[in-house]
């Protein structure tokens, strides 16, 4: 009988740890797929830093350096630099990208480095307990924002593939999501193209993920996901935001 699914073997024999309806596990499945489909899962190499995404390297099946927290695109750099012909990505959640990570991911971006950078937008600090993070929406709750984020207060939040598409050395962002299937497809073709343009020695890479936090969120998975493709796909247009 022909089976009906397989399991990529990009991914390794081991349990996720996240919560129930996190994205995570989607985009982790749609990276491990890609590294399969274009023959680099012994030659990738994966750096993760602080944040819900810092034990991926125990689920995709290829080699994984931990970096300090938001410092991934630095890692990157170094490792890129030094093996050109190896396949290099970051995968960052936004409290570390585009907080305390975002001069790194900036100045990346600025010089061209020809890695790729999956970035996870839940709009919040997931793993640290919910806090606000630059990503979170006006009026969105968090544990030090519990009246809502203000933009009076806090200011507005921060679109990273439109900032990153201003510096010429970024020549592909796209921004995805992964709450439902028809989503999911273009997603998967997102991350592909993005390391089909690092394999062709383009440039440097982006893809930003607007992902479900149903823990921090207080939600049900089904909730999580219409705010998702609602509030947040509103804020933060999906599409290609560049592409050279």
């Amino acid at each position: 009988m022909k089976p009906v699914y397989v399991k990529s073997k990009g991914l390794q024999d081991t349990e996720l740890h996240y919560c129930p309806g996190c994205s995570h596990g989607i985009v982790h499945k749609l990276i491990a797929e890609t590294l399969e489909e274009l023959n680099i899962i012994d030659t990738s190499v994966l750096i993760c830093p602080v944040g819900c995404g810092v034990f991926a390297g125990n689920y995709l099946a290829c080699d994984a350096v931990e970096a300090a927290h938001g410092r991934a695109p630095a890692v990157a750099t170094g490792i890129k630099r030094t093996c050109p012909d190896q396949p290099v990505f970051t995968y960052q959640g936004d409290g570390d990208l585009a907080s305390i990570g975002i001069a790194e991911i900036v100045h990346a971006a600025m010089r061209g480095e020809k890695f790729t950078t999956i970035f996870i937008n839940n709009g919040i600090y997931g793993m640290t307990g919910g806090q606000m993070a630059p990503t979170t929406l006006i009026g969105q709750k968090a544990t030090t924002a519990p009246l809502g984020r203000q933009k009076e207060l806090h200011g507005e939040p921060i679109r990273m593939c439109e900032m990153l598409s201003s510096l010429g050395g970024l020549v592909y962002a796209e921004r995805v999501c992964v709450a439902d299937v028809p989503h999911i497809i273009k997603a998967k073709r997102a991350i592909k193209k993005a390391f089909t343009k690092q394999l062709n020695n383009e440039g440097f890479t982006f893809v930003e993920v607007l992902a479900a936090c149903p823990t921090n969120w207080a939600m049900t998975t089904r909730k999580a996901n219409e705010w998702v493709l609602g509030p947040m796909a509103e804020y933060y247009p999906l599409g290609v935001i560049k592409e050279v």
